[in-house]
């Protein structure tokens, strides 16, 4: 089987040629190479790796292929689309393993077949790192934490963080979730009285995003960012910076993925880049600064950080390397950005399918009240709109079927972070079909999540109630809104908690509907590191 040629061996060989061919026939040695690699290079590029290679050469030639010339192949399908519907597509004509192309025959494979996406995941995830140019713009804002790291080192940092993302400890976390979902709340219903109205649009993503960021910050660092009170912080405005969706930004990212040099161009958007990195990068450094040693001493702190430290510390005594400084560092700006913004989103794409399915959100509200029907009595709101701590402590969000039913349909109908792309490390199997290392290989929720071979015929529905009565082609990996195995998300459960307070919060004050002025969010999703709207997701909300 033909090994993929690379331009390097490529041209060395046509320089070879060249130099011989000129000796022998007593040619200009400049001119002879020159004309030759003229004739080399774009043979290279648009003759063999866009058509030959791909075509007939490659060991991924036996995998169903979608349609399309390898030169430009299905990249502007892609790039004009939402982020993993075209795949959707392409799995429905083609398989449950496919391949298809970037630009110059980039081969490119999805999978969405049960046990090729469990070999990946659980079996031999080590062998599909995130690719090195995946990982670029994400590092400089998200760090070298969890979610970046592989290998040897993912596994040593996972054991060190476990113990703060264990259901006991999310448990002693929720009074902080009530807190900050409460505040928010507040500060709504002081918006509407002071405008004197009972109705009022929100752009919930904003609000959502702000008060996550607090949550993370004292949840996880004892650290009060107090963002929803003071919108205006460095670090919220920060991350305003880093998901910038005008056309050229977009295009910079796209193009620093090729060409890591082009962050250096002196744009607006790397200039952003730059100083929310450094905004970000210094208010992580100043937590870790001020609350290392306090989390390292104070025996009864339960926020993650502290809990990692000691479990750290317990690691450097039993002999074991622990976590470097600047590993916990990273850790904080890992669990600062993909902690806020991802569970920002879920929420914001719950509130507005409950808008637009007021049955589904009248249902969940009657859940709500039952279980919790202090949170709709007003004398049980003390001044400053916090609630009794018995009560909270009393109320467990996780005893809500309908609302756990909502929920994981939400986040498996528009998941928050629609894909992961990896990248074998070694040759490997996958299904029938031998994948050679370098393969570049997408695992997309956003497709997986919505094939009608998992889901059935109502896959494209928004529909709760399918969670009581699943048919048996729902496995595991037909829902990887979270990922599966090592690799899959530490902080899910974090996630999920969060999420079902923020929600049995705001639905105890307000009635949600569709604001028709502003655009339809579930009509322009742009993919950058989570699923978010171009508009923001705008709501009327109406005090109950």
């Amino acid at each position: 089987m033909a090994e993929k040629l690379t331009m390097g061996p490529f041209l060395a060989a046509t320089t070879a040629a060249s130099v011989v061919y000129a000796r022998k026939f007593d040619a200009p040695l400049f001119q002879t190479v020159s004309a030759a690699w003229t004739v080399a290079v774009p043979f290279y590029i648009f003759v063999w790796l866009s058509y030959l290679y791909p075509l007939y050469f490659s060991e991924l030639r036996h995998v169903p292929t979608v349609p399309g010339f390898p030169l430009w192949g299905q990249f502007f399908t892609i790039i004009t689309e939402e982020c993993g519907v075209p795949q959707r597509r392409w799995h429905k004509d083609h398989g449950p393993i496919i391949r298809y192309f970037f630009p110059f025959g980039a081969e490119r494979l999805s999978i969405a077949d049960d046990e090729a996406l469990k070999h990946m995941t659980v079996k031999n995830p080590y062998n599909y790192p995130k690719p090195v140019r995946a990982k670029l713009w994400m590092v400089r804002i998200l760090g070298e934490g969890i979610l970046l790291s592989e290998g040897q080192e993912h596994v040593h940092q996972r054991k060190a963080l476990t113990a703060g993302f264990s259901i006991q400890s999310i448990r002693a976390l929720t009074p902080i979730f009530w807190e900050k979902s409460l505040l928010m709340s507040k500060l709504w219903s002081n918006e509407m009285e002071t405008a004197k109205v009972t109705t009022q649009s929100f752009e919930v993503l904003e609000w959502l995003n702000r008060c996550t960021l607090d949550i993370i910050g004292k949840a996880g660092f004892g650290y009060d960012i107090n963002s929803l009170e003071d919108p205006d912080v460095p670090i919220r405005e920060a991350y305003r910076l880093v998901f910038a969706f005008d056309l050229f930004s977009r295009l910079l990212h796209g193009l620093q993925a090729f060409i890591p040099a082009s962050k250096h161009i002196p744009a607006k958007m790397n200039r952003d880049m730059e100083t929310s990195r450094g905004i970000i990068l210094d208010k992580a450094t100043e937590i870790i600064t001020t609350k290392l040693d306090e989390a390292e001493n104070n025996a009864g702190a339960k926020d993650i950080l502290a809990l990692i430290a000691k479990e750290n510390k317990k690691l450097k005594e039993a002999g074991e390397p622990g976590l470097s400084f600047n590993t916990m560092r990273d850790q904080i700006m890992t669990f600062l950005g993909a902690g806020h913004d991802t569970t920002a989103t879920g929420v914001a794409w719950t509130i507005h399918l409950l808008s637009t399915h007021p049955e589904v959100q009248s249902r969940l509200r009657d859940e709500i009240r039952e279980h919790m029907p202090f949170l709709f009595d007003a004398s049980a709101r003390h001044e400053g709109g916090g609630i009794d701590e018995a009560l909270l402590a009393a109320a467990d969000p996780d005893k809500l079927p309908y609302m756990d039913n909502v929920c994981r349909e939400s986040l498996r109908y528009i998941p928050p972070i629609p894909m992961t792309v990896r990248q074998s490390l070694e040759d490997d199997t996958i299904g029938p079909y031998r994948v050679p290392g370098g393969t570049v290989i997408y695992v997309l929720a956003n497709t997986i999540n919505r094939l009608p071979s998992f889901w059935g015929d109502t896959a494209d529905e928004f529909d709760p109630d399918r969670f009581d009565a699943l048919p048996d082609t729902v496995v595991p990996n037909a829902y990887m809104t979270f990922l599966q195995g090592p690799r899959g998300c530490i902080g899910r459960k974090f996630a999920e908690t969060e999420m079902k307070i923020l929600l049995c919060c705001l639905l105890s004050l307000y009635e949600f509907e569709r604001d028709f002025d502003t655009p339809d969010p579930e009509e322009w999703k742009m993919w950058r590191l989570v699923l978010r709207p171009k508009e923001g997701v705008t709501v009327k909300a109406s005090t109950l």
